[in-house]
């Protein structure tokens, strides 16, 4: 499969995922990876809404994205991967989905995160997730758009102090 690019984005689609990133991209799917969504027929009919016109969609399980990928299902395609956290992609690496970059985006704060950037908040099991992201060579970086400079992430990352 032609992976063009991996986003993390709490909100999935919306504004910048559909009409920003899909055009820089020049995408032919999204593929937003998410056991909870994929089993929600409300969600899945407001991610088709929300999706740019020509542009396919799929809503998968992680098991089924991973079979999916890896037996070559959307291999003539562009595809862009959409998750809300990394422990997704950690688990797809692991399934043994080949990524080479993941772009941070969008990370909601709730009352059990820490606040990295206005954008980006998590806990320490996504701190755990992006650090074995890290040691298998996946290159992160933050970029909410694509006019924004694309930045280390691993360096932001460093800020982080568990709440107690």
């Amino acid at each position: 499969m032609a992976i063009t690019a991996v986003r993390i984005d709490g909100r999935l689609i919306h504004g910048q995922v559909a009409n920003l990133w899909t055009t820089k991209l020049g995408v032919t799917r999204i593929m937003v990876i998410d056991d909870q969504v994929a089993a929600s027929d409300i969600e899945k009919a407001g991610l088709k809404l929300a999706r740019p016109a020509g542009v396919d969609l799929s809503v998968l399980p992680e098991k089924v994205a991973a079979d999916h990928i890896n037996r070559g299902g959307y291999d003539s395609q562009k595809v862009f991967i959409v998750v809300k956290r990394p422990q997704i992609l950690l688990d797809l690496v692991n399934d043994g989905v080949k990524l080479e970059a993941i772009n941070v985006g969008n990370m909601s704060q709730t009352d059990e995160t820490t606040q990295l950037t206005n954008s980006i908040n998590v806990v320490q099991e996504d701190v755990d997730a992006f650090n074995a992201l890290h040691e298998k060579g996946i290159k992160l970086t933050q970029q909410m758009v694509p006019g924004d400079q694309a930045n280390d992430f691993m360096e932001i990352l460093k800020k982080f102090k568990p709440k107690n």
